[in-house]
């Protein structure tokens, strides 16, 4: 019986740590290579982490919660027969044994520490269909000692509720101390959502409102009833204060959340960014009637389109005639990169916080591809299914402030990128239209560009470039 050793994979993209969100296996289980063990959570998205061997779990090293870094051993592996050969570089059967032991050292080798050449990468190995998670079989209370097969039986394991629900819930759960098992789901085929969780924290802390209310109005009762009628007043005002709670004691005093995974990153990315890059800021208001015209009459004639896919086609257009938007600042080569391709980020609001993916060539799309591309992107980054190459390589990006009804404001950049476009809210207003005041769909656009790669002039042309799209589609003629 050979044993395998696996370390957590180096994810890429400068990752050196992950936090573990959830296994799909338990110790006694069988696995097939490539089948998902485990889910991940990187400082930018979540990832499936295949099995690198077929083999049987015979241990696992880290908790769901835990953050572990690249290099650390999670999971040890019995393999039998040939297929368990220990691959070339590996320990041997019984260094592995030795190394593995309870409170001993762990001493990882490079093959070790990396999946198996047939091994699919994490974040693009074969993905879980979403609410069909493998359900891990019941075993014996023995099992995890005994070298037996796990005991199959027709009852699931107590913890359903895990497979009914997504992992950013399920942290959720868990920072605000709700048991999920006691939660009934009220999303699609049961599942467990961000508001049934909520709810029952709410209801919790209405009920400890409650039992502390009366705690409280029982021993005003027996303090009145020792101090005399005198104290009678007192009392009465002391338990009419305690049955008018403030909205805010509907929720805990304090409530403590650790600063990791992406709130952690967006917030060293975003200091590095304003205390790196100089910022500055130029605002441009537009009649946008056409543009909503436009969008309308596409739809109603079956092709998918959208107003933040007009202002990303029209962004790669501005950036065609105004490259030095779509560029980097290398401070280590001393140099300035200008890209020839659009990578677009869209900057997405999700239950982990802001995530910025990109679109790869975007400036190579159609209308109506960009419509799709959109949406797929900011649901995938939504289902925490982003890839980490999808958070990476960014050239400039959009952020749509308006969705939350906001005007304008002052984006900050994403690292390593020259510009930054807010899109804010459309609205009717008074508008000079052919001499006259009329009634228009009107939006302000907030350019935000790192003042060392973009002039101010030529922040304003690109910025007028891209209004004048918005307000005329046609005007596009003119420019390509």
């Amino acid at each position: 019986m050979a044993v395998r050793e696996f370390a957590l994979p180096d994810l890429g993209e400068g990752l050196t740590e992950s936090e573990i969100v959830e296994w799909h296996v338990a110790v006694g289980d069988m696995v097939t290579l490539n089948q998902p063990i485990a889910e991940v959570e990187t400082a930018k998205a979540i990832v499936s982490l295949p099995s690198p061997v077929a083999g049987k779990i015979s241990a696992l090293h880290a908790e769901p919660g835990a953050t572990v870094s690249v290099g650390t051993r999670i999971v040890t592996f019995e393999l039998e027969g040939a297929a368990g050969a220990a691959p070339a570089g590996a320990d041997s059967p019984s260094d592995s044994a030795s190394a593995g032991a309870e409170g001993d050292p762990v001493s990882v080798t490079k093959a070790d520490a990396a999946p198996e050449r047939n091994s699919v990468l994490v974040g693009y190995g074969p993905a879980v269909e979403s609410g069909k998670r493998p359900t891990r079989k019941a075993r014996t209370a023995r099992a995890d000692a005994t070298e037996s097969a796990p005991v199959e039986t027709a009852v699931e394991e107590p913890v359903v509720a895990r497979t009914k629900t997504t992992p950013p819930v399920r942290k959720l759960a868990h920072d605000l101390g709700v048991d999920l098992t006691s939660i009934a789901g009220s999303g699609p085929e049961s599942v467990i959502t961000r508001d049934d969780v909520t709810r029952a924290a709410e209801n919790r802390s209405t009920d400890e409102a409650v039992a502390s209310s009366e705690s409280s109005t029982a021993s005003g009762s027996v303090a009145a009833g020792a101090a005399g009628s005198g104290s009678t007043e007192a009392g009465s005002t002391a338990a009419g204060s305690v049955q008018r709670p403030s909205r805010l004691q509907d929720r805990p005093r304090e409530q403590r959340t650790p600063i990791k995974s992406v709130r952690k990153a967006t917030a060293a990315a975003m200091v590095s960014s304003a205390f790196t890059a100089p910022h500055v800021t130029e605002f441009l208001t537009i009649d946008v009637t056409r543009t909503m015209e436009l969008v309308a009459k596409l739809k109603a004639g079956g092709t998918a389109a959208s107003v933040l896919a007009v202002l990303a086609k029209a962004l790669c257009i501005g950036v065609a005639r105004n490259p030095s938007v779509n560029s980097r600042w290398d401070a280590e080569a001393n140099e300035i990169v200008e890209f020839g391709y659009v990578n677009l980020g869209i900057a997405v609001a999700t239950p982990r916080g802001l995530m910025v993916p990109n679109l790869k060539d975007a400036d190579m799309m159609t209308l109506a591809e960009l419509t799709e591309a959109i949406g797929t992107l900011a649901r995938n980054a939504r289902a925490s299914k982003a890839t980490p190459a999808s958070l990476n390589g960014g050239t400039i990006s959009i952020t749509n402030v308006g969705v939350f009804g906001i005007d304008a404001g002052t984006p900050i950049l994403n690292p390593g990128e020259a510009a930054i476009l807010a899109m804010g809210a459309v609205r009717k207003m008074p508008w000079e239209h052919n001499g006259e005041v009329a009634l228009r769909d009107v939006m302000t656009l907030s350019l935000s560009f790192d003042h060392r790669l973009v002039d101010g002039e030529q922040g304003a042309r690109f910025l007028t470039d891209v209004g004048a799209i918005l307000n005329d589609p046609g005007t596009v003629l003119t420019m390509v």
